[in-house]
């Protein structure tokens, strides 16, 4: 998946290029996916029933005639979060201690950019600020074009098995050039678990771990021999 964290202070502008970007792809065809980070205490829920059920559960669900919603009454890790997004680019707003894609910088002033991220992490400000030493984006098409080519989406469960100390190294390294997506090791795995069609990430260690069990346990089946297994479970 295609990916750009869009970063801002309060009143920046962070959700209407959000907006402006999720609009456009959809207009291309190109199927586009949202994740809101926040600093606030809790969702805006205010006087819907959604807001009276929670106190009482851990999970609550909601379907409308148009849309559905999950709402967990404790804050989920990154990466459960993007693993349950559908779409081909995700456009994620907020969540600066989070560096799992290339982001793009929406200013009030210059002296913001050092403030939101590392220089290495940043493909491009966005909007009348300009900063020395960054790309300037002048149109949300820029923005888009940017994203098609450069864009990518870590899982984010910043596990060192690429090396280094967490997805921020390896995006950092992927928008210099020096790595791809591709080098992410749970695109490496020799284990693929799918539910609901969607796959799972899985960390080389915890591969491992669950791979041996398989092994062991099928191994005292009659007819087992060496090689490639599928289990399917419906």
């Amino acid at each position: 998946m295609k990916g750009v964290q869009v970063l801002g202070f309060k009143k920046s502008g962070k959700t209407t290029l959000c907006e402006a970007l999720l609009a456009h792809f959809a207009g291309r065809g190109i199927a586009p996916c949202a994740l809101k980070c926040t600093h606030n205490p809790g969702l805006d829920k205010e006087d819907t029933d959604t807001d009276r059920f929670l106190p009482h559960c851990r999970t609550v669900g909601a379907i409308a005639a148009t849309e559905s919603a999950l709402f967990w009454n404790d804050p989920r890790k990154l990466s459960d979060m993007v693993a349950m997004l559908d779409g081909e680019v995700l456009v994620m707003e907020g969540g600066r201690e989070h560096a799992i894609a290339p982001r793009v910088l929406v200013l009030r002033d210059a002296d913001e950019a050092e403030k939101l991220s590392e220089p290495g992490l940043v493909l491009g400000v966005y909007g009348p600020v300009r900063v020395s030493g960054l790309p300037h984006f002048d149109s949300v098409e820029a923005v888009a074009e940017a994203v098609l080519e450069r864009g990518f989406a870590l899982p984010g469960l910043d596990c060192g098995a690429c090396g280094r100390d967490g997805c921020a190294g390896l995006a950092a390294d992927i928008l210099a050039g020096r790595a791809t997506p591709g080098d992410c090791a749970t695109t490496q795995t020799a284990l693929a678990v799918t539910v609901g069609g969607r796959p799972l990430t899985v960390n080389p260690f915890v591969e491992r771990i669950l791979a041996s069990g398989i092994r062991g346990m099928l191994r005292e089946l009659k007819g087992f021999s060496p090689g490639p297994i599928e289990i399917r479970i419906d």
